[in-house]
């Protein structure tokens, strides 16, 4: 997919949507400490608990709870967001439910974002880097998007968020991951160590920090290219319909 000519995003408030504690920091993490620096109100949903996203036998799901949104607390500080919310669905058994996207859509008419950021859902697995998508991030990627279009722009959906006072919202931007098809670049050449900085507060998920480091300037570095900066974050966007 080549890069199309699209206007530059200067949005005022900015929603990234990940399924776990780390997600955001690797796909997007650049770019929204980009939009921070621009002075844009950044924020972070994390959908699922983080519970199961451990190597060690001996962990504790707890713990590692606690110990993820720490992380993920500490890297929303490096990237200048304003903030973080946590949802708390069962790591590992994100489903596509109603009760999901009328979590997001009120997420989503309180911060009533310009911008959201979120998973492709339509990526199953990327062979040339042996990546298979994790069920949580194509689940997260498609509630994301029906509760963008149409139901929080909808009145009449949900309409008991909108007896909680939370107005309906139309989304103008949807800023998809996908590490094959995109269209879209933005120059993370100086927030890349922002980035960096953000993969690093999740210390129980970076055993190798340095091979992670490598991987992600890799790839920053080729998608600048395409994108004509020394790093950049590609992705799919979606202008959405009025």
């Amino acid at each position: 997919m080549k890069p199309t000519t699209y206007e530059p995003l200067h949005p005022q408030v900015v929603l990234g949507v990940g399924a776990h504690p780390d997600d955001l920091d690797f796909m997007a993490g650049g770019s929204l400490a980009s939009f921070a620096a621009e002075g844009a109100k950044v924020y972070y949903l994390i959908l699922t608990d983080g519970s199961s996203g451990s190597a060690d036998l001996t962990a504790d799901s707890l713990a590692l709870v606690a110990t993820r949104k720490a992380e993920q607390d500490a890297a929303v500080k490096a990237t200048g967001a304003a903030g973080s919310e946590f949802l708390d669905y069962t790591d590992g058994k994100l489903e596509i439910t109603m009760e999901l996207k009328k979590d997001i859509i009120r997420v989503i008419r309180k911060l009533k974002p310009d911008v959201v950021i979120t998973f492709d859902p339509s990526v199953l697995y990327f062979a040339p880097r042996g990546f298979i998508n994790h069920p949580d991030h194509r689940a997260a990627g498609q509630a994301t998007l029906d509760a963008v279009f149409p139901l929080a722009r909808d009145h009449l959906s949900f309409p008991e968020i909108l007896a909680e006072g939370y107005q309906p919202h139309k989304v103008k931007t949807v800023l998809l991951s996908n590490f094959e098809k995109q269209d879209f670049y933005i120059d993370i050449s100086q927030t890349m160590d922002a980035k960096v900085a953000a993969l690093e507060a999740h210390g129980s998920q970076m055993p190798n920090m340095p091979a992670i480091e490598a991987m992600v300037r890799e790839m920053a570095s080729s998608a600048g290219d395409k994108a004509g900066s020394h790093y950049a974050e590609g992705f799919v966007r979606i202008d959405t319909m009025a």
